[in-house]
């Protein structure tokens, strides 16, 4: 929840500024507030820069009586292309339960959206051993129902709890750790083909001063990029870590 009108046309300004061809090697995409996802999609319209736009959250209904939500399909309207489901701080502060982000992850499939799935475990579940049991049920219950041929369309991204707004990091073993053990997971759940060519992303505080080593390591493909992403120099500078991988 960051970002004026202004704020938000001054960030993305910044960052087309800096912007370098090199960059449409990397796949990348902003998610702003929902007031401002047609700023962003004017904003980046047309200059030169290859910037998908996406949403912080949707509801599972196409419509009804839920004051304040936003279905998949006025996003999809908007132009959106990714939405970002099941972000730890919807899972702890809004309570959001593993099947209601299934359901919204089958209903932004089924409009096209791309959905990027966060999964990831608390402090207390790390220091209790439970990470790949924490992982392996929100995988399996975010994605209940979800068809092969649909998981194309999905990313994954690793979030631990512990890790996000804390300044904290997880080390680049600790994190690849954990990215292998998803596809891992996926490959059961699917198959080689299909964990072998998903995203997965990491999302604990990753900033221009890791990204490097973060990305480097075989099974982390990206990043969900929270508070360095509001400083267009920061922001850059991961992508442009990312090109060198």
């Amino acid at each position: 929840m960051n970002g004026t009108l202004e704020e938000t046309s001054a960030l993305l300004g910044g960052i087309v500024g800096l912007w370098d061809d090199a960059f449409k090697k990397v796949e990348v995409a902003v998610c702003p507030p929902f007031t401002s996802i047609g700023l962003a999609l004017d904003k980046l319209s047309g200059r030169g820069v290859q910037i998908a736009v996406g949403a912080q959250n949707c509801h599972s209904e196409t419509k009804g009586a839920f004051t304040g939500e936003i279905s998949t399909r006025m996003l999809a309207e908007t132009g959106c292309t990714y939405v970002i489901i099941g972000h730890s701080e919807r899972r702890t502060i809004f309570n959001e339960s593993n099947d209601f982000i299934n359901k919204k992850i089958k209903a932004a499939l089924s409009v096209g959206l791309k959905p990027i799935l966060c999964i990831g475990e608390s402090h207390e579940e790390r220091e209790l051993a439970q990470t790949y049991e924490v992982l392996l049920h929100q995988l399996t219950e975010g994605l209940r129902g979800v068809e092969p041929a649909k998981m194309k369309m999905m990313t994954i991204a690793y979030e631990p709890v512990w890790a996000i707004g804390t300044g904290r990091t997880a080390t680049p073993d600790i994190a690849q750790n954990a990215h292998s053990y998803i596809r891992s997971e996926i490959a059961k759940l699917y198959d080689e083909t299909i964990a072998s060519q998903i995203t997965i992303q990491y999302g604990g505080s990753m900033n221009a001063a890791n990204a490097a080593e973060l990305l480097a390591q075989p099974d982390i493909d990206g990043g969900l990029i929270g508070g360095a992403a509001l400083d267009a120099k920061a922001f850059i500078s991961i992508i442009d870590a990312a090109t060198k991988i």
